[in-house]
């Protein structure tokens, strides 16, 4: 059975930081490059789709779209979006997958894949995708590249930024204690400083950092035999500076 990580971060879970996640994720150049790739699929799977962004522009363009996420915080944001209404929104994991219709397309967006630390979860989660597809259909998601170490600027100094977010008032924001571990496993903790009240949230996360090998050894297993890469949102192709691994299987 497709599992979660065991430990989902408050990120995720409280409506207090959930209601600062669009700020903070706002659409950019990865939101036009899933748009693009989705164009004219009739029926596209939105694992792990958070707020519902992507997923209710992708209703907007007219597909039949699904949206699963295990973090009901997350979700009532989504189902409040416009568009939302052409959207079924499942609260659950990748296991919602085996009873679903056969899909276009899988997407897991967002650097969702590397929530999953252990190697098992995400090759059952990739599996259930595969599952879910139909002939010629194709999984899309991306990786942060391990090769551009993108934690060394996850200090208070380099993260640091203010955000306005309405109803909420200021709120400073700032990465720290970004420790990886010998199994490509980094954690850190990420703060939140509200300038209304003065109040301090803290919420501690972990992420998987797995190489285009490794990611390509567990798309295999998983039945993926076609991959095409990318290391940035323009269609370029991996190099040693590539700060992301973006892959489309089939």
């Amino acid at each position: 059975m497709p599992s979660t990580p065991s430990t989902p971060s408050t990120l995720y879970t409280d409506p207090r930081l959930v209601a600062l996640y669009d700020t903070l994720n706002p659409p950019a150049a990865d939101t036009a490059f899933y748009l693009a790739l989705a164009a004219s699929r009739d029926r596209v799977i939105d694992l792990g789709c958070g707020t519902g962004l992507l997923t209710c522009e992708l209703a907007a363009l007219g597909a039949r779209v699904i949206g699963i996420d295990p973090a009901n915080a997350m979700l009532q944001v989504a189902r409040k979006r416009p568009h939302a209404e052409r959207v079924d929104w499942i609260e659950g994991d990748a296991g919602a997958l085996a009873i679903l219709p056969p899909a276009d397309l899988v997407l897991m967006t967002g650097h969702v894949a590397q929530v999953f630390i252990d190697d098992s979860a995400f090759l059952a989660t990739l599996k259930a995708a595969r599952h879910a597809l139909r002939t010629g259909g194709e999984l899309s998601f991306e990786c942060r590249n391990p090769a551009a170490r993108a934690w060394d600027a996850w200090t208070p100094l380099r993260s640091h930024r203010k955000i306005a977010v309405e109803g909420i008032g200021e709120v400073e924001v700032w990465l720290a204690d970004a420790v990886e571990s010998p199994q490509s496993v980094v954690r850190f903790t990420t703060h939140f400083k509200f300038q209304a009240s003065g109040n301090e949230l803290i919420s501690a996360s972990e992420l998987r950092f797995r190489s285009q090998d490794e990611l390509t050894a567990l798309l295999n297993q998983a039945g993926f035999s076609s991959l095409t890469w990318f290391g940035d949102w323009d269609g370029t192709g991996v190099s040693a500076g590539s700060r992301e691994l973006i892959v489309i299987a089939r």
